[in-house]
């Protein structure tokens, strides 16, 4: 009997495969070659600086993102996909960030949350692989893991890792997810040179973070950027990063809305990826007056239940802060000064004192 590892697994098959993962509605497909030690290096250099702030889990057993057979035994290939996010015109986005008194939130967020869409269709392809092969061991991953992402799609030829640490694309920019199958089917890789580095002199990335987190090119301190400080950072955002968080609520989109090759980036025409309730265009004022229940209900199956609601307080809060003073914002930050979470307290006090100090 002949055992799916050692099924002919050419070409023709990394052909079909693409095929059926564009089918599913991915904009690529590529076979990494798994020579992950480099990355390893940067990522090992990246950790002893502290520059993943409170995320633990970055630094457990960090060799296990560069050995795949580690983290699934008889893994021989990794498929890598992208798929598009980009919903409406970059423009749109820009003037929602230059709004001071509209909320901002990453692009990406805006919609169903990405990890159930893509684990959804990765299962599908693993599924379709299976009706044409036979059976054969997989796992997919969708950010649900510890594997280096983004170091496999480059070894994957779906692009390079840019400036600003993103995987990019001269076709589609970097407004796209990542997803892996871990598979023991032996696939020739995806073609034997790199996929050119073409940021060339371009500092825009770096230069436009507004809390500069970028420490030098290709590298990136968590514990001053925006995303970090507004989705994974438990407790008090400290107060010199507070203005430059601006109105950015949830995540932040700096670097790729100033990136040229974004200006490339794929209309998404997945449904799931569409913004719910407006958030696109939400006004800060209105998002603070959600109650606990609202903010379940408004944010059901999206991304943004990651931050939970005492922090979604806490973001929105800053804002509030850094916004325009009026006296609906005062009245709007005075409803929360005795709010029961006393890390929002602080911060509610502290965007008063913001407010107060525009008043005179």
């Amino acid at each position: 009997m002949i055992t799916a590892t050692a099924l002919p697994a050419g070409d023709a098959l990394v052909a079909d495969l693409r095929r059926w993962a564009l089918e599913l509605g991915f904009a690529d497909l590529g076979v990494a070659h798994l020579d992950l030690g480099a990355d390893l290096d940067h990522l090992q250099r990246w950790l002893a600086r502290g520059d993943h702030g409170g995320m633990a889990y970055m630094a457990r057993d960090p060799s296990q993102r560069a050995e795949p057979q580690r983290l699934r035994p008889g893994t021989l290939s990794v498929l890598s996909v992208r798929m598009d996010y980009r919903i409406g015109e970059l423009d749109d986005a820009r003037r929602q960030l230059a709004d001071a008194d509209g909320a901002y939130i990453a692009r990406y967020a805006l919609g169903r949350d990405y990890h159930r869409t893509m684990r959804s269709r990765l299962l599908k392809l693993g599924q379709r692989i299976e009706a044409a092969i036979g059976p054969h061991g997989y796992r997919v991953l969708t950010d649900s893991a510890p594997a280096l992402e983004k170091a496999l799609g480059r070894n994957a030829r779906l692009g390079w890792i840019g400036k600003n640490t993103l995987l990019m694309n001269r076709h589609a920019g970097s407004l796209f997810f990542l997803g892996e199958i871990y598979t023991d089917l032996l696939l020739p890789p995806s073609a034997a040179d790199p996929v050119p580095e073409l940021c060339g002199s371009c500092s825009a990335c770096l230069d436009v973070c507004p809390t500069q987190a970028f420490t030098a090119p290709y590298q990136l301190d968590a514990r001053r950027c925006i995303s970090y400080l507004t989705i994974e950072h438990h407790g008090a955002i400290p107060v010199e990063l507070r203005a430059g968080i601006g109105n950015r609520i949830f995540g932040c989109d700096d670097c790729q809305l100033v990136c040229p090759w974004n200006r490339y980036a794929r209309l998404s025409t997945e449904p799931d990826f569409a913004p719910r309730h407006a958030l696109d265009s939400a006004r800060l004022i209105d998002l603070f007056a959600w109650t606990e229940a609202q903010w379940l209900t408004m944010t059901e199956g999206m991304a943004l239940r990651r931050a939970g609601y005492p922090r979604w307080r806490r973001n929105l809060a800053i804002a509030l802060g850094n916004a325009p003073y009026s006296a609906a914002v005062i009245d709007a930050l005075r409803a929360r000064e005795d709010d029961d979470d006393d890390i929002v307290r602080e911060h509610v006090s502290w965007a008063l004192q913001q407010q107060q100090q525009r008043a005179v």
